[in-house]
């Protein structure tokens, strides 16, 4: 059975980033697929120390961090997984904190021995994929180009071991409160959702 883990990075539950991430976990569960769902916020993430203890080690498999938080056990479950929903709106024309705070940690996914100029990634796609959301104040057309946030949420992927087959931006939320993720998005998080229980 297909498994997915969504990695919500949004600091509102129930906001748009949510809803769009659970909209597509609910349409992979609608093919078949079991789900689980992550707040980052919910988790406790020290920063990276930028030690490099795990990346000394050589093999495929990531290497093991100094630091005793939930971290490992994120990763453990994702190492089950074989889809990941990846959300995080724009927050300074980047994606929030919370989520740059856990994608430095994913540097054990790289190999990067003293004296080695610069990392090698251990983590192959292996039929893994992944699908990102983002969204911001600025027209969706806008988001890529002006801001680092679909690229950052794509490397979050990659390294992560994943091949992301679907980029979501949803732009002009800033309008409200409370935005209702507009109708066009919730039916692509949809099909990305069903993309992803395919196998």
């Amino acid at each position: 059975m297909v498994k997915i883990l969504g990695i919500v990075g949004s600091y509102r539950k129930q906001g748009l980033i949510d809803t769009l991430v659970g909209e597509a976990l609910a349409a992979a569960e609608a093919e078949g697929a079991t789900t689980k769902k992550i707040y980052l916020t919910d988790a406790h993430i020290d920063f990276c120390r930028n030690c490099r203890h795990c990346t000394q080690r050589p093999g495929p498999e990531r290497g093991d961090c100094v630091q005793s938080d939930d971290m490992d056990a994120i990763l453990d479950e994702w190492a089950e997984c074989d889809g990941l929903v990846l959300g995080a709106p724009v927050n300074f024309f980047n994606t929030t904190a919370v989520t740059r705070r856990f994608m430095e940690r994913l540097v054990g996914f790289a190999y990067w021995p003293w004296g080695q100029m610069a990392p090698s990634v251990r983590a192959k796609h292996a039929g893994k994929r992944a699908v990102v959301i983002t969204s911001a104040a600025m027209p969706g057309l806008m988001i890529g180009v002006v801001t680092g946030a679909p690229r950052a949420l794509r490397m979050i992927a990659t390294t992560m071991g994943a091949k992301v087959i679907k980029t979501i931006c949803v732009g002009l939320v800033a309008r409200e409160e409370r935005p209702t993720p507009p109708a066009r998005a919730v039916r692509r998080a949809q099909a990305a959702g069903r993309r992803l229980a395919a196998r």
